[in-house]
């Protein structure tokens, strides 16, 4: 699976009808159903705000909403333009202003299933990777050493902490923890505390 590495639009017009698509990536339902309720303020004088969402490590948490379009004519199309990408950690969206002619629901599928793929059309993209949570107590005489070689190793800081011990917390790609728990035991010979939990890249 990949993920979004930014946010994508485009536009087309269909009969009248002009129809702005988004792919923008999140890392959870619940953010996507947040960015939803903003376009919807954003977009405030179109008729409709159809999205179609999929998030997690295979993309297997899904939603959509047809907005007030015709049922099963708009969300779920889009959805299953989402579940076939191979892009996880997104939402799409696509807001419609009614130009005048009916599309009809075959219409409306055919449209709103090309909005969703036109924004992904030009899309960037990367490989999905799981991060580690990182957690670690060290004495203050293998800061630097261990520091130097965080930086090797990928190493992103959250926060860091200064009492009795060093305390260091920050997250790295999951493929380097193993050199990460080589070098410290060979380094500190059981002087640094260290704890790690796998968690998904947001």
């Amino acid at each position: 699976m990949k993920v979004l590495t930014a946010p994508t639009a485009a536009e087309m017009i269909v009969k009248k009808s002009r129809f702005l698509s988004e792919a923008i990536p999140v890392d959870s339902a619940e953010k996507a159903r947040e960015i939803w309720r903003s376009q919807k303020l954003k977009y405030d004088n179109g008729g409709h705000i159809v999205f179609a969402f999929a998030v997690g490590s295979s993309g297997g948490i899904q939603g959509c909403s047809d907005d007030g379009e015709p049922a099963g004519t708009a969300g779920r199309p889009m959805l299953e333009v989402v579940k076939n990408c191979g892009i996880t950690n997104l939402i799409i969206t696509s807001a419609r202003w009614y130009g005048g002619i009916k599309l009809g629901t075959g219409g409306l599928v055919k449209a709103y299933t090309e909005s969703a793929q036109l924004a992904l059309e030009n899309a960037q993209t990367r490989d999905l990777q799981l991060m580690s949570h990182v957690n670690m107590y060290l004495p203050y005489s293998l800061l630097d050493s261990v520091k130097n070689h965080l930086a090797e190793l990928e190493f992103e800081y959250f926060e860091e902490t200064f009492a009795e011990n060093a305390r260091l917390i920050g997250r790295l790609p999951d493929t380097n923890c193993p050199k990460l728990a080589e070098f410290l035991r060979d380094l500190s010979k059981g002087a640094v505390q260290l704890n790690i939990t796998a968690t998904l890249l947001e």
